[in-house]
């Protein structure tokens, strides 16, 4: 992947297909990469020029000790600016569907319309707890084994449909155990993104034409945060996929892309 400086810093990215433009948000920790199993070759094949990215804070992107909302955002802006991309679909996930949402707020001149997946305006108990719980394991220095830590990751982030079928399991459970090969050395930043703010009454303030899509089985963005954050945004529609849970645009692709697709290629009213 080449890289690009954004404002100064420098974001390891990848460009593919020719078309109208789609910059694409992964979720706290996620690689640009991660869209390129499923989402990138369908917008790709549907015409359009989809850029993703590693966000500030991992490498091989750069890694300053501490990331903020305001830098995401500022990041997103400016790779749109760079790529001559705007105004541009944008498409988030979980704390990409965050910075897709602020960055309508910030610089709506950007973005024609947003998909907004598992996200919240404000944070429940399980996640504030979950964050807690988070923050005092790094603080305590303990390592958990990899393949606990593998074995909860899949628990969170996973449907209970997908956990029950004993070969797709092991499956995830194995992802998650394999640390990422070639990958050049380097700790990624603390981020401070602010998951403990209510965000509603800001988003009573977004323009731009909305997507939210909410997973059945999410335990990290309940699909009621999602429908409420649709109920929120002026305009927006609400989707949901059932049987999936976080991770639900790697778990059920087919009809997260198809839901993607027909907000993405229809025409305004």
């Amino acid at each position: 992947m080449p890289v690009i400086d954004v404002g100064g810093v420098r974001l390891n990215y990848d460009e593919q297909g020719a078309g109208p433009g789609v910059l694409m948000l992964a979720g706290t920790g996620a690689r640009g990469r991660t869209w390129h199993l499923y989402q990138v070759p369908a917008l790709v094949r549907a015409g359009f020029r989809v850029v993703t990215f590693d966000t500030r804070g991992i490498p091989p992107s750069d890694t300053p000790p501490v990331v903020t909302m305001p830098d995401l955002v500022a990041d997103a802006a400016g790779l749109i600016e760079r790529r001559g991309l705007g105004p541009c679909r944008v498409i988030g996930s979980s704390m990409g569907s965050r910075v897709a949402a602020e960055l309508c707020l910030r610089r709506p001149e950007l973005v024609d319309r947003a998909v907004l997946m598992a996200t919240f305006g404000r944070p429940g108990a399980f996640l504030d707890a979950m964050s807690a719980g988070e923050r005092a394991l790094e603080s305590s220095g303990v390592k958990l084994p990899a393949e606990y830590r593998a074995a909860m990751r899949a628990a969170v982030n996973l449907s209970p449909r997908t956990l029950a079928d004993d070969r797709a399991a092991r499956e995830w459970v194995e992802v998650f155990q394999v640390p990422l090969a070639g990958e050049p050395d380097g700790a990624a930043s603390r981020m401070e993104t602010d998951d403990g703010v209510d965000r509603l009454a800001a988003y009573r303030k977004i323009a731009v034409r909305c997507l939210v899509l909410g997973f059945g089985d999410d335990l990290i963005a309940a699909a009621s945060g999602c429908r409420e954050v649709a109920g929120t945004i002026p305009g927006a529609r609400y989707a949901e996929i059932a049987d999936a849970g976080h991770y639900g645009y790697l778990e059920r692709p087919e009809p997260v892309n198809a839901a993607i697709l027909h907000f993405l290629t229809e025409e305004r009213a």
